[in-house]
């Protein structure tokens, strides 16, 4: 495995990590928003990743973002603008907590994988200075 192939690879890892930063961002900016009907309602949304084994596509691929199917937040809120006939509103099936974590995770998944890039082109300082030491 070359060097070429580890940065693509830990690089198409970063583009990944970034995609769940993204999908986090969006889940935690909708975690408390209200809707007058279920179907309005915002569902979380996580990526789908792939691992690539092979030739020029090594790495990670994001394959999807997919929505939560947990089922929304009923409340009876009569006084609420949003609510329905019934009073009722829906609330997004986002789980905060769950979303820090995931955050967390993906953070450090990212600082991984700069950690290789930098231990990579150190290798290669280091390869390339051997050359001027012959």
């Amino acid at each position: 495995m070359s060097f070429r192939d580890i940065s693509r690879i830990a690089g198409s890892a970063m583009t990944a990590q970034t995609v769940r930063l993204n999908t986090v961002a969006s889940n935690i900016a909708n975690a408390d928003t209200s809707a007058g009907t279920e179907q309005a309602a915002y569902r979380g949304r996580k990526p789908v990743f792939s691992s690539q084994m092979q030739g020029e596509g090594m790495g990670v691929q994001v394959l999807d973002v997919v929505q939560n199917q947990e089922p929304v937040r009923k409340a009876h809120e009569p006084g609420n603008p949003l609510a329905d006939a019934d009073g009722n509103v829906f609330y997004s099936n986002v789980n905060a907590v769950e979303e820090m974590t995931d955050m967390l995770s993906a953070t450090r998944a990212f600082q991984t994988n700069v950690e290789v890039l930098a231990k990579v082109k150190t290798m290669q300082q280091d390869l390339l200075k051997l050359g001027d030491t012959a």
